[in-house]
């Protein structure tokens, strides 16, 4: 192969401005980016092309995603986290203490692209787990898949599996959940580093600090995220922060308006549902926020 000769290949890694690829045929390599216009990401199909007389290739071109994990930067510009994913599995735990919130942004981040929403309970053996079923039961209601699990016992982890099998699927969820620790269970090695949660605040440690793609034994691949504290999806659009609570946008088609926001508006099937228990009240208030956001990032985008 001659060194201005492209092949395509796939983002496993990503460093900052390094990453791992894998070439046709399994190969893997290092890689660098050309320019600083290019921002690849993990999960990407990109072209690179060898460095002559070095190791490393050079990424020169990404190709058109099929979607995007994206979320806003502090000036609402699009940060894309992960790209062409075809589910995301959001992970919570009963330590740390599960803030459901972010579990329903990942969601309708999930639902913005087109992917499908795996919910997952980690750490199902702790007694908090017990505390947790009800709000899980609001995830299944709204048509959700709802897992629950233990990457210490292992329990339920073949379940996970034969969910994530032929997928391009990327774990998230707060820092401490055990994302690294499922995968370490899915892929039967301990290729992942794991952390204890903090002794003093009780929340996770930041473990995972680059995205890595990693195969999976039934098929599929699987990208470890870094935890976080807080996420936000990119939603521009009412219509869009509509389309990934589906318990509501089902509730809604029985509104008086047809352009109702179910938030003030008379007739409001959405707020009867709420009032009569067949919508969680917490997400319709999840709700609420998102639209909020994407009120606010509207603004700032003119």
């Amino acid at each position: 192969m001659t060194p201005d000769a492209g092949e395509r290949a796939v983002v496993t890694g990503a460093f900052g401005r390094r990453m791992t690829i894998r070439l046709g045929n399994d190969r893997q390599a290092d890689a660098r980016i050309r320019g600083r216009r290019l921002q690849p990401v993990c999960g990407d199909v990109v072209i690179a092309e060898p460095i002559e007389n070095e190791a490393d290739w050079l990424i020169t071109e990404i190709e058109p995603r099929d979607n995007e994990l994206a979320r806003p930067d502090s000036r609402g510009r699009r940060e894309v986290l992960a790209a062409n994913i075809s589910c995301v599995v959001v992970m919570a735990a009963p330590e740390p203490k599960p803030d459901w919130f972010v579990v329903d942004r990942y969601l309708a981040a999930a639902g913005n692209m087109g992917s499908t929403g795996i919910v997952v309970l980690n750490k199902s053996d702790l007694p908090g787990a017990a505390d947790c079923l009800a709000t899980l039961g609001e995830y299944a209601a709204a048509g959700y898949l709802v897992l629950e699990c233990s990457a210490a016992s292992g329990a339920n982890i073949d379940r996970i599996a034969d969910a994530l099998a032929g997928e391009t699927a990327i774990i998230v969820g707060q820092s401490g959940v055990g994302k690294s620790s499922v995968i370490n269970r899915l892929t039967g090695e301990t290729g992942q580093r794991t952390q204890s949660l903090s002794g003093s605040s009780g929340e996770g440690r930041h473990t995972t600090v680059n995205a890595v793609m990693i195969d999976l034994p039934s098929g599929g691949t699987v990208i470890d995220s870094p935890g976080v504290r807080d996420f936000a999806p990119a939603v521009a659009t009412q219509d869009e922060v509509l389309r990934v609570f589906p318990e509501i946008d089902r509730s809604g088609r029985a509104c008086r308006f047809a352009n109702c926001r179910h938030l003030r508006e008379p007739d409001c099937a959405v707020k009867a549902a709420v009032d009569g228990g067949s919508v969680s009240a917490r997400r319709y208030e999840s709700y609420r926020r998102l639209l909020r956001l994407a009120d606010e990032l509207s603004q700032k985008s003119h």
